[in-house]
């Protein structure tokens, strides 16, 4: 990271708001997210490089769509940051021994360019999360993009799939977890999602 480029943190609870809030901030102009850190719990740290004037503009966007989500957000700006610092907010991933996953999500080399729509279900408990996956998958055509967790027994689930598609398989698994009375953080689609956060999805 250049030593004129400021770096931005701005945490989001749940991570599909954070996957949210990381399209949104990819959309303004001159920043770039280099990941997202799981506190191993619900706060996710959305990492942001730019001019201190952009990469606070694009966090201040992002901590308001959060709220307006029903997420707490809070961000934070250090402009021209120590090496020592850098080193640390861009630390390798680490395997997570009780969940089985990485803590950090970092941009793939060579990442697919999404073409088509993003659907997030985010439950917290598994039952209702892998049933409505079923049901989402039976209801159109769309296809499962991964299942992430991220503590707390959050479970995310991810589809792809044209904008039609994936509003409707959506809305089906909003149903299903609601039917079983399952605790939903959030159902929600991505028409569109920007290269940056495309890189940090599974493949």
């Amino acid at each position: 990271m250049s030593g004129s480029l400021s770096l931005a943190l701005l945490e989001v609870n749940y991570l599909a708001p954070s996957f949210i809030v990381a399209d949104a901030c990819s959309k303004m102009a001159n920043i770039r997210i280099v990941g997202i850190e799981s506190t191993d719990g619900a706060a996710q740290c959305l990492k942001l490089v730019g001019s201190v004037a952009d990469v606070r503009a694009a966090a201040e966007h992002g901590m308001e769509l959060a709220q307006r989500m029903g997420s707490s957000a809070m961000y934070s700006v250090m402009a021209a940051p120590l090496d020592v610092t850098v080193k640390l907010a861009n630390s390798k991933p680490v395997l997570s021994p009780l969940l089985g996953v990485y803590d950090s999500r970092i941009p793939k080399e060579n990442a697919t360019i999404m073409t088509n729509a993003l659907g997030l279900l985010e439950t917290q408990g598994l039952v209702a999360a892998l049933h409505a996956t079923d049901d989402m998958l039976k209801s159109s055509n769309v296809t499962l993009a991964g299942k992430e967790k991220i503590g707390a027994a959050y479970v995310t689930i991810m589809i792809r799939g044209d904008v039609a598609a994936v509003q409707t398989a959506i809305e089906v698994g909003r149903q299903t977890v609601e039917r079983l009375g399952g605790k939903l953080i959030m159902a929600d689609v991505i028409a569109r999602p920007h290269a940056d956060l495309a890189a940090l999805l599974p493949s």
